[in-house]
């Protein structure tokens, strides 16, 4: 199995990039996982063939079968991020595919209405939608040395979802009946 994963920020010492390399993280051993960073390189959408860095999102998005997706607290959703929502819209790209989408807020709402706003897009362009809003205290320290989330209840939210986003295969036959 192969997930691309999505930081909706540009910044690469951000919470939200930190919180996407701590999900990865806690990935099955043979998922393979490959961080897409070109966010910052999406114009907006336009009618025609798509630019370079949009080729290199869709041809990655084609070539996984799930994608994990990060995303600040905002009410509304960074336009880097709608640029990249509106060309993935453009085809099946997301059709069928499972997405984890990960908000984190030191509010309450404020993920959830992140997550809200990414779930209509997401669903919209037929992605399987899954996901966790994360509520955090800017006041503590949220990562370990090797990046993993150090609070026990914020690593079981974030393993909850990977188990959705990449499900143990079911071996046929379920049951033996006889």
């Amino acid at each position: 199995m192969k997930v691309t994963g999505i930081a909706a920020s540009l910044h690469a010492e951000s919470f939200i990039y930190r919180l996407l390399e701590a999900a990865a993280g806690e990935l099955p051993e043979d998922v393979e996982f490959e961080t897409w960073q070109g966010l910052d390189e999406v114009p907006p959408y336009a009618a025609g063939p798509p630019p370079g860095p949009v080729r290199r999102l869709l041809r990655l998005l084609a070539s996984s079968d799930a994608v994990l997706l990060t995303a600040p607290e905002h009410s509304l959703l960074p336009a880097e991020l709608l640029h990249a929502l509106r060309w993935m819209a453009t085809g099946k790209w997301l059709d069928g595919k499972r997405v984890a989408v990960m908000s984190a807020s030191a509010r309450a709402c404020g993920a959830m209405w992140a997550q809200a706003e990414l779930y209509k897009q997401l669903q919209g362009m037929g992605a399987v939608v899954m996901g966790a809003e994360l509520v955090v205290s800017p006041a503590c320290p949220h990562f370990d040395d090797e990046g993993r989330l150090t609070a026990a209840d914020l690593r079981a939210q974030v393993r909850r979802v990977i188990g959705e986003l990449c499900p143990a295969p079911i071996r046929e036959p379920a049951l033996s009946i006889s």
